[in-house]
């Protein structure tokens, strides 16, 4: 099936091969790889051939709006995820930006403004990691989609309050925590005029989804806020997800095409 996208994915090799990093590839951890390759020639391979899928839990919580992964977290794709966000691999955020971009190219059509929402790390994570990834990344696909004609910027309208370790949770008490941890900006903390969405389309952006109950409660705040989400975009999702068939591009005001 040809990428919905193919502006993205011509300078991803590029991207990875730029990269002055440690010899260990971050895609399958081999460790005879040239110093200015972060990834190997068959991961990058791998991870150029990766095409966007609508996914979603089951059941999926309420309030999910449609959501759109690069792929399964599995492979190459959570190496290069897990180098980058938990290895201090920072420079990933271009390659891995690229790609994400093409999960936002299925929701967001070219010609409407279309604002990225990135689902904030709690300031506990963000120091650990040296920073918020998502942020970093977001800041890179907003890039990459310019460079190919979209109208995109990032609105960081969403805070993380601390909240207690997902993976000792229930699936209720997982979705509760997610509602119970994120606010929206208010001008005291940050949320310039500026930093406001603009007309047009609204996308979460997210490394990865799992029971969803992240994306969700993000989505109910910010339509609390009466920000209307069109969906969310991810590179991973889980091996919990199941795929909702072919991908049909979403419009500013709801309606599936294709």
């Amino acid at each position: 099936m040809p990428t919905p996208f193919p502006e993205v994915r011509p300078a991803l090799f590029g991207d990875l091969a730029d990269l002055v990093l440690p010899a260990v590839c971050a895609g399958c951890g081999a460790d005879r790889v040239r110093l200015r390759h972060g990834t190997c020639a068959a991961c990058i391979a791998s991870l150029e051939a990766l095409r966007p899928f609508v996914t979603a839990p089951d059941p999926p919580p309420p309030g999910l709006p449609p959501c759109v992964a690069v792929g399964p977290y599995e492979g190459v794709l959570r190496g290069a995820l897990l180098a980058y966000k938990e290895k201090g691999r920072h420079r990933l955020a271009a390659p891995l930006g690229a790609l994400l971009a093409t999960s936002v190219a299925v929701l967001a059509p070219r010609g409407v403004p279309v604002t990225l929402v990135p689902i904030p790390s709690t300031a506990a994570a963000a120091r650990a990691r040296s920073g918020d990834h998502m942020i970093r990344l977001a800041a890179h696909t907003a890039r990459r989609l310019r460079a190919a004609g979209w109208d995109a910027a990032v609105g960081n309208l969403l805070r993380a309050l601390p909240r207690p370790d997902s993976a000792s949770l229930s699936v209720a008490a997982r979705s509760a925590a997610a509602v119970n941890s994120l606010r929206i900006r208010s001008p005291r903390i940050g949320f310039s005029r500026r930093a406001a969405p603009r007309p047009g389309t609204l996308v979460m952006v997210d490394d990865i989804v799992t029971t969803g109950a992240t994306l969700a409660a993000a989505a109910n705040r910010l339509e609390e806020a009466n920000l209307q989400v069109t969906g969310a975009a991810v590179l991973a999702a889980t091996e919990l997800r199941r795929s909702r068939g072919a991908i049909r591009r979403i419009t500013a005001q709801g309606h599936r095409k294709g």
